[in-house]
């Protein structure tokens, strides 16, 4: 009689796996929403920091919950070790968003700026993750899905971090905008000028295109296991 013993340690995986997309699903959303109001709303303020810091545990605790899932593949496992690291750091500089809006303070709003960055990388790290675990499913279309989708988010999120990174260093030293001008051609200038009067809001509204696809992607890898293995078990 074979041992059933391997079966049920995948099985066990699978549903770690699952619950992990789930939380990645969920906590995207949830964790830009939180952090966005926490820095303007007054309505989640009575709350002080501890909004963004559940809001971005919920995406290490879908990390963690993926970490069981193919232990001993190395690509892997490196590419969730990069994105739990980032997601770390993105735990840990959340409460300035509370610290920022409460508190005019040139190294709060510096963290601020920091922490957006570190998200942007935390995402496209996220796509690195798909594009793996893509790779290690057996189903053939999932796996052309998910390589056709990560490689334009990456895309995308690449375009987004160097724009964020070239407003960011704008209004943080002025300075630079004003020497800098002086030696470019005059229409690159003037796409620097405009990018450093943007509002942050208008970089928020760039990573929403990546975001929902990243979403969609996390959800059908979830469905699709649930359908092919969980059915089948049913």
């Amino acid at each position: 009689m074979p041992d059933p013993t391997p079966n049920a340690d995948l099985l066990r995986s699978l549903g770690k796996l699952v619950r992990g997309l789930s939380a990645l699903f969920w906590g995207l959303p949830i964790a830009l929403i939180v952090c966005v109001w926490i820095a303007y709303s007054q309505w989640l303020k009575s709350y002080g920091w501890i909004p963004p810091i559940i809001s971005t545990a919920l995406l290490l605790y879908g990390l963690w919950q993926l970490a069981g899932f193919q232990k001993q593949e190395r690509i892997w496992r490196r590419a969730l070790d990069i994105a739990s690291v980032l997601g770390t750091i993105n735990l840990g500089l959340s409460p300035f968003l509370y610290f920022a809006s409460r508190i005019s303070n040139p190294f709060f709003t510096i963290m601020v700026d920091v922490l957006a960055v570190c998200a942007l990388l935390f995402l496209i790290s996220l796509n690195v993750v798909m594009k793996r675990l893509g790779a290690m499913l057996p189903d053939e279309a999932l796996r052309l899905e998910t390589n056709q989708f990560t490689s334009l988010n990456l895309n995308l999120l690449i375009v987004i971090l160097v724009l964020s990174a070239l407003y960011f260093l704008l209004r943080l030293v002025p300075s630079i905008t004003t020497s800098v001008l002086q030696v470019l051609p005059y229409w690159l200038g003037k796409l620097l000028d405009n990018l450093a009067q943007l509002s942050p809001f208008i970089l928020i509204m760039l990573v929403l295109l990546p975001l929902a696809m990243t979403m969609a992607l996390l959800w059908k890898t979830k469905e699709i296991i649930l359908d092919s293995v969980f059915g089948a078990v049913r």
